[in-house]
């Protein structure tokens, strides 16, 4: 991301910044994190105290799905938004590059989810006290929820930057990262010779390695593959303008 020439982190700082105002100034991140806490923190009060299960495996399993509708909803007006509105075309004016723009949203976007699954570390004080809690799998679960989040906004960021409509970007971006979450879960309707790269194609693969503990380069590289490839499509799809 920082190869790209004349990028500036503080133009990336002023996106950031703006775009951080417009989703606590709006009821948007409000709605959106009362509506994710509230989902995840049912499941977790069902596990602990209809099955008597101190653990925040149920959460770190639920999250993914809850995920699927949570990051397009967050991500659907960023770019979107400001083509329909004309704001897009006024911010370009600036001497603010493409690839400024797409980072700096991204960052925002990425600071929201984290800003939601924050109130989530109560739960992990709530199951100290019940008992002992092996702090380790619980680092990389979130680690994991970090990187899984930060793809999902980048394909968010890119379907968002090639339409005006709000709901198209939605669509787009949850069939998107659908289809990543399922390819795991669909390997017996695979044929055999291509099972294993099919697997390894599926984010919830990886996600679920991380959140076991397991912190294989490999997965590191391809969260960082597909985040890099997602932003790099959402700048291309930008700069289309221009042409």
């Amino acid at each position: 991301m920082t190869a790209h020439p004349g990028v500036s982190a503080g133009n990336i700082g002023t996106i950031f910044r703006r775009e951080i105002r417009s989703y606590f100034n709006s009821p948007v991140a409000y709605v959106v994190i009362v509506v994710f806490l509230a989902i995840i923190g049912w499941f977790f009060t069902s596990s602990l105290f209809l099955m008597n299960v101190a653990s925040l495996r149920t959460m770190f399993e639920l999250v993914p799905w809850v995920f699927l509708f949570f990051v397009p909803a967050i991500t659907m007006r960023l770019l979107a938004e400001e083509k329909k509105s004309g704001t897009l075309e006024l911010l370009t004016t600036k001497p603010v590059h493409d690839a400024e723009i797409v980072i700096g949203k991204f960052l925002a976007a990425w600071a929201l989810l984290a800003a939601a699954l924050l109130p989530t570390l109560l739960y992990l004080v709530t199951i100290m006290f019940l008992g002992s809690v092996d702090i380790g799998p619980v680092i990389t679960g979130y680690l994991g929820l970090l990187l899984m989040g930060a793809v999902y906004i980048g394909i968010g960021l890119f379907a968002s930057s090639i339409t005006e409509n709000q709901i198209v970007a939605f669509i787009v971006s949850f069939l998107i990262i659908l289809a990543l979450f399922m390819l795991d879960k669909i390997l017996m309707y695979v044929p055999e010779g291509i099972v294993s790269t099919v697997e390894f194609l599926g984010i919830d693969y990886h996600y679920s390695n991380i959140a076991r503990g397991v912190i294989d380069s490999r997965n590191i590289i391809y969260f960082g593959s597909l985040l890099g490839f997602s932003l790099l499509l959402a700048t291309v799809s930008l700069e289309r303008r221009k042409w």
